[in-house]
């Protein structure tokens, strides 16, 4: 197998791989486009934006200082909202339902290293997909790491790290973030 179909497959791969790094260079090319484009031309920053990512729906809206790994592995429904320096590592597919609204200096990971130095020498990674829910807000500075998924009506405290699954109708904060209480889903 080579490494990109390692990747693709949710094996260990060679991060420095050329067929890999070349699936980077369109979305660093594409971020720093969107990042230098004023916010207020906002047709143009939507087409960038479909462009860019896998599937958007309606009124999709991206800060300044967006950062992503491939751009094509992340998917948004409708009013999908970040605030300013958001970065996704989408190496594996990210899902985020409708009116999700991210916080600044967010990020979302789907890629992890071995924790023995001989495997990191070796520039291995792996990748596993994250799943974010409708009507979900992020808060700044939250941290949401590889495998997770975030139900419906969820949110984020500031500064939190989502090490597991997220229950839907849950306020979560800390480090590791835990269930701080039940919140009401007004919109069934």
């Amino acid at each position: 197998m080579t490494e990109v179909e390692k990747l693709d497959a949710g094996l260990e791969y060679d991060f420095w791989d050329k067929g890999v790094n070349a699936r980077k260079l369109r979305a660093i090319h594409m971020c720093a486009e969107l990042n230098a484009m004023p916010m207020d031309d906002e047709s143009a920053r939507e087409t960038l934006i479909r462009e860019l990512f896998g599937s958007a729906g309606s009124d999709p809206s991206v800060g300044t200082g967006f950062n992503c790994d491939y751009g094509l592995n992340i998917h948004v429904g409708k009013n999908f909202l970040t605030n300013y320096n958001v970065t996704i590592l989408d190496i594996a597919p990210v899902h985020i339902g409708d009116y999700v609204m991210i916080g600044p200096n967010t990020m979302i990971s789907t890629v992890n290293h071995p924790l023995t130095p001989m495997d990191r020498r070796k520039h291995l990674g792996i990748a596993k997909p994250v799943a974010i829910g409708d009507d979900v807000w992020i808060g700044g500075n939250v941290t949401i790491l590889p495998g997770v998924t975030i139900g419906n009506n969820v949110v984020i405290a500031a500064g939190a790290v989502v090490t597991r699954d997220v229950p839907d109708n849950s306020l979560v904060g800390g480090v590791p973030a835990k269930v701080i209480r039940e919140i009401e889903n007004d919109v069934k």
